[in-house]
């Protein structure tokens, strides 16, 4: 099955071919015909399988066809770096086709989202609380909504967006299409499913409960003192990029200014982070200027980067279930991957636990002799010169990259003024250039 066997309008099919799609991955090939149709959906599949397109597609096919302004979709996900991707790809391929997507997250400009929703942007993606709080304040409304994608609905939940996510649903009209897509189904999910997607086509694809096969899995019980060492190893021994997972945001940040201090280029993504942060780190390392990008489980399912050779669990998973995400951001878009798991000797049973959840036993890799101990931290071990995420190198790059592509050609010299401080009042009279 081609891309061009799908009942699309030729704006899309042209846009899918500008983006070098042509054919649907499994998951897209069993949900988007009978989304196509009207139909409800329930989709699972592993991470990285191409979920994003098989609700896409089918919303921009409907909306293109009438173009109106007004929210017609409503798409729900459950971090703002997800929602941000999801909106990237709808603009890839929503060229000439009269539709806009606007984010509603949190941590980003209110008043652009605002802004953007009324000049008639026809779809939101949005994380749930912030599009609550618009509801509340009455600053957006669903009446006319006629689409509801609820994606990552499993990770939605964990987070607690459940009261949330059911009364969103109230505002918006019975009579509509929802397109259910999570990588897995757990109980807690059936009741939500029962009430809100009524009768809907299931389609699932391969196991939603251990990580792909294009993965390999390698366990390394190694004292946790020595873990520093072992990546360090991995990172010389290994050729590209490392996306390494630490329990807590504190250890993302120390983990992060370690690496950056070895020279490494490093960045850290969290929930403390501004978005500004977040959009930097991510960007620069799917571009390729950091190497190592480290994380906590708010990542594991915000990161679709497909370039990803190594995952690192440096440290345990708290629930046994966020392994197979963690695991799922490498082996994507049919490359091979890795995902490298690091446990102490105290730390077996919780391992044990982990392979009954996938149904799998990682092979034992053998640990390198005298690996080095963790540096001792003390005040000041650390200079804040060797580890700046909210203004990263990559940020200044890129800063200068773009000022140099559109900045007109200037006949004189550039010379950048400062500003004049003054001891008491300023002098009367012309109002100065700088003010």
């Amino acid at each position: 099955m081609n891309f061009s066997d799908l009942p699309l309008s030729e704006v899309l099919q042209r846009n899918l071919a500008a983006n070098n799609l042509k054919n649907p991955t499994p998951v897209q090939a069993g949900a988007i015909p009978p989304a196509l149709a009207g139909s409800n959906v329930v989709a699972t599949a592993q991470t990285g399988t191409g979920k994003t397109l098989a609700f896409l597609l089918p919303i921009m096919q409907s909306l293109s066809q009438n173009p109106v302004k007004g929210v017609q979709a409503v798409i729900m996900t459950p971090t703002r770096e997800l929602a941000i991707q999801i909106q990237e790809a709808f603009t890839k391929l929503s060229k000439d086709t009269g539709l806009r997507a606007t984010v509603v997250v949190g941590g980003l400009n209110e008043s652009k989202q605002l802004f953007e929703i009324q000049r008639g942007s026809q779809v939101l993606v949005c994380t749930p609380g912030r599009l609550q709080d618009f509801i509340n304040r009455r600053l957006v409304k669903l009446g006319t909504t006629k689409f509801v994608v609820l994606d990552e609905a499993d990770r939605m939940l964990d987070m607690g967006f459940l009261p949330t996510i059911e009364e969103i649903l109230k505002q918006i009209p019975i009579q509509r299409q929802t397109l259910f897509f999570s990588a897995t189904i757990e109980r807690s999910i059936i009741p939500l499913i029962a009430k809100h997607v009524p009768n809907p086509v299931r389609v699932e694809i391969g196991s939603t409960t251990k990580p792909g096969v294009d993965i390999d899995l390698h366990l390394y019980e190694v004292e946790g003192h020595r873990k520093l060492g072992l990546l360090r190893h991995l990172l010389a021994e290994k050729q590209g990029s490392f996306l390494v997972f630490a329990r807590t945001k504190h250890a993302t940040d120390r983990l992060a200014k370690k690496l950056a201090k070895t020279g490494v280029k490093t960045a850290a993504i969290h929930g403390d982070r501004t978005q500004s942060q977040r959009r930097q780190a991510l960007e620069g390392f799917k571009d390729g200027y950091y190497r190592v990008l480290v994380a906590t489980d708010v990542a594991a399912r915000g990161i679709h980067v497909d370039h990803i050779e190594h995952v690192v669990n440096f440290d345990l998973p708290q629930a046994p279930e966020d392994f197979i995400h963690r695991a799922g951001r490498t082996g994507r878009a049919g490359n091979k991957g890795t995902a490298s798991t690091f446990a102490t000797r105290g730390e077996r049973g919780a391992v044990r636990q982990i392979e009954r959840v996938i149904k799998t036993q990682m092979p034992m890799q053998q640990t390198p002799m005298n690996l080095p101990e963790d540096p001792i931290e003390t005040p000041g071990s650390f200079d804040e010169q060797d580890y700046q995420p909210a203004r990263t190198p990559y940020a200044i790059k890129k800063a200068v990259k773009g000022a140099h592509q559109f900045a007109p050609k200037q006949k004189h010299s550039f010379v950048k003024s400062k500003k004049l401080k003054f001891q008491g009042a300023k002098p009367a009279g012309r109002k100065p250039a700088y003010a």
